[in-house]
C-alpha cells in the first residue's frame, strides 16, 4: 500500500514538474511551432499565387506585431541606459564600453574573414553570366558614411534623434562648362569666340535628415545624463527613481506584447514565402552564393562565436544559445535586431543572471554597432557581384573590401535590408558596377533572416563577455534608486496564476 502511494506521489510530482516546465517554456514552444506553421502556410499559399492584396492581409498580423514592439523600443532604450549608466562610476562605464567595442570590432572583422575564406573555397559566380538589372544611382562614398556616423554620435537635437538621423543627401545640378576649340586663352562669355558652352551634370552633396531613430546618438546622450545623475547622488534620486520605474513599466507592457509573438512570426514568414514566386529557380541560379553565406553564418554561430564565448567565460556556449532561443527566433522572423531587444534583455538578465546595469547598456550599444552577420553577407556579396560583373579582384582589393565592410558595419541601422545600402557603397568605392545588386533581392528574404540571427547571438554574447570581465562589480554596489521588489522580464502563462 505504501509502495503504491509512493509511486502515485512520484507520478503526481512528475506531472506537476512537467506542467510547471510547460508553463515556463510555453511561449518558446508556441514560437517554434509558429515558425513551422509559417513556412508550411507560405509554401502552400504560394501555389495559389496570391495577389498583392492577399499578401497584404496575410502579413498584417506580423506588421502589427512589429509596430507594437517598435513602439516601445525608444522608451525602453532611453530609460534603461540612463538608469544603468547612473549605477556605474565613470571608470567602470569606460571599461564596459572598451570591452564591448573591442568585441564588436573583433566579430565584425571575423565575419569578413569567414566570408573571404569561403569565397575562395566555393567560388560563387565564377561561371555565372551577368544578368542585367536596373542601374542604381546611389552615390555614397566611404568618407560620407563615416562622417554621418560621427554626426549621429553627437545629435544636435535629442528629441529629433528619437525619430530622425543625419544622412548625407545627393542631388544633381546642370551647370555650364566651357569647352575650348583651340589653345587661346578663355575670355569673357560675352566675347569668347573660340569656346562652346556645354551643359554638364554636377553632383551636389548636402547634410540632411532621414527617417529612423538615431539609436547611437540617443545612447550617447543618455550616457551623459545617467553619468551626471550618478555623480549628483541624493539630489538626483527622484530623477533616477522615475527612470527606474519607467523601465519596469515599459518591460511590463512588452511582456503583454510578447504573447503575440507566435501569431506575428507565423504571419511574417508566411507572407514572405508566399510572395516569392519561383523559390526553386531563384536558389538554383544563385545557389553557390546562398550556400557561401549560409555556410558562413552556420560556422559563425556554431563554431567561431561559441569558441570566443568559451575561451573568455569558460561557460558552455551551446547551453547559453538555448537560453536565448526566443530572441533568436524573433530576430529571424522580424529581420531586425532592434525588435528583439526586449527578449535579449530577458535572456541575459533572468536566464543568465547578467547584471542588468551591464546588459541594459551593452545590448542597445551592440544593436547600434555590432553587425558581424551583416559584415559576412556584405563581404561575400561584394565579391560575388564583382565576379559576375567580369571584374576580377586582386587579393589587395579583397583585403580593402573586408576592411571597408568591417568599419562600415559600425554604421548599419538595425532595420531590414540595410546591408544592401552598405554593399552598394563598398562596390562603388571599388569601381565595381552596382546594377547586378538587384539580383540579390531575390534571396534577400532568406539571407536577411539568417544574418540577423547571427547579430542577435553576437549581441547576447557581448553582454555575457562584458559582464564576465566586470564580474568583480561594475562600480557601485548599491544602485542609487529605490526599488522595493525586483521585477523580472519573464512572460508567464495566464494559467500560471491560477495554480
Amino acid at each position: 500500500m505504501e509502495m503504491e502511494r509512493a509511486i502515485e506521489n512520484r507520478g503526481c510530482c512528475l506531472v506537476r514538474k512537467f506542467r510547471k516546465s510547460l508553463r515556463r517554456h510555453l511561449l518558446f514552444i508556441l514560437t517554434l511551432s509558429a515558425v513551422i506553421v509559417g513556412f508550411t502556410l507560405g509554401f502552400l499559399l504560394r501555389l495559389a499565387e496570391p495577389s498583392a492584396d492577399a499578401l497584404l492581409w496575410l502579413g498584417m498580423p506580423g506588421e502589427l506585431f512589429l509596430r507594437l514592439l517598435k513602439m516601445m523600443i525608444i522608451p525602453l532604450l532611453v530609460c534603461s541606459v540612463i538608469h544603468s549608466t547612473a549605477s556605474l562610476d565613470p571608470k567602470s562605464n569606460g571599461k564596459i564600453s572598451i570591452v564591448a567595442f573591442a568585441y564588436i570590432m573583433l566579430t565584425n572583422i571575423l565575419g569578413c574573414l569567414i566570408a573571404i575564406a569561403l569565397f575562395y573555397v566555393i567560388k560563387p559566380g565564377s561561371e555565372s553570366p551577368l544578368v542585367e538589372g536596373k542601374t542604381n544611382v546611389y552615390e555614397a562614398v566611404p568618407q560620407d558614411i563615416f562622417a554621418d556616423l560621427l554626426r549621429n554620435i553627437i545629435p544636435d537635437n535629442m528629441v529629433e534623434a528619437t525619430f530622425r538621423q543625419t544622412q548625407t543627401k545627393y542631388s544633381h545640378e546642370m551647370v555650364e562648362q566651357f569647352q575650348l576649340v583651340d589653345n587661346s586663352t578663355r575670355k569673357n562669355i560675352s566675347s569668347n569666340q573660340n569656346s562652346t558652352i556645354q551643359m554638364v551634370q554636377k553632383l551636389v552633396k548636402s547634410v540632411g535628415k532621414t527617417d529612423g531613430p538615431n539609436i547611437l546618438g540617443l545612447i550617447v546622450a543618455c550616457m551623459f545624463l545617467g553619468t551626471a545623475a550618478g555623480k549628483m547622488g541624493k539630489k538626483a534620486k527622484p530623477f533616477l527613481d522615475f527612470f527606474a520605474v519607467s523601465t519596469e513599466v515599459v518591460l511590463q507592457v512588452l511582456r503583454w506584447f510578447l504573447w503575440m509573438t507566435p501569431v506575428g512570426i507565423s504571419s511574417l514568414i508566411a507572407a514572405s514565402i508566399a510572395g516569392t514566386r519561383d523559390v526553386t529557380g531563384t536558389f538554383s541560379s544563385l545557389g553557390l552564393f546562398v550556400l557561401t553565406v549560409t555556410l558562413g553564418i552556420v560556422l559563425h554561430q556554431a563554431l567561431f562565436l561559441p569558441l570566443i564565448f568559451f575561451l573568455t567565460t569558460r561557460r558552455n556556449p551551446y547551453t547559453y544559445f538555448l537560453s536565448i532561443g526566443r530572441a533568436w527566433l524573433i530576430g529571424f522572423a522580424a529581420t531586425s535586431t532592434a525588435v528583439a531587444i526586449p527578449e535579449m534583455l530577458n535572456a541575459c538578465e533572468n536566464k543568465n543572471h547578467i547584471d542588468k546595469r551591464v546588459s541594459r547598456f551593452v545590448i542597445p550599444f551592440c544593436v547600434t554597432l555590432n553587425a558581424d552577420g551583416s559584415a559576412l553577407f556584405i563581404t561575400a556579396a561584394a565579391m560575388f557581384i564583382a565576379n559576375i560583373s567580369g571584374h576580377p579582384l586582386t587579393f589587395g582589393e579583397v583585403a580593402i573590401i573586408g576592411l571597408l565592410t568591417a568599419i562600415a558595419s559600425l554604421a548599419l541601422p538595425s532595420v531590414p535590408s540595410s546591408s544592401i545600402v552598405t554593399l552598394i557603397m563598398v562596390l562603388s568605392s571599388m569601381n565595381v558596377p552596382v546594377h547586378a545588386v538587384s539580383l540579390l533581392f531575390a534571396v534577400e528574404w532568406f539571407l536577411d533572416r539568417i544574418r540577423t540571427t547571427s547579430n542577435v547571438l553576437s549581441h547576447t554574447h557581448c553582454a555575457a563577455i562584458t559582464h564576465h570581465f566586470n564580474r568583480q562589480g561594475p562600480g557601485k554596489t548599491e544602485e542609487p534608486v529605490m526599488i522595493e521588489e525586483e521585477v523580472e522580464l519573464i512572460v508567464h502563462s495566464p494559467d500560471a496564476y491560477n495554480s
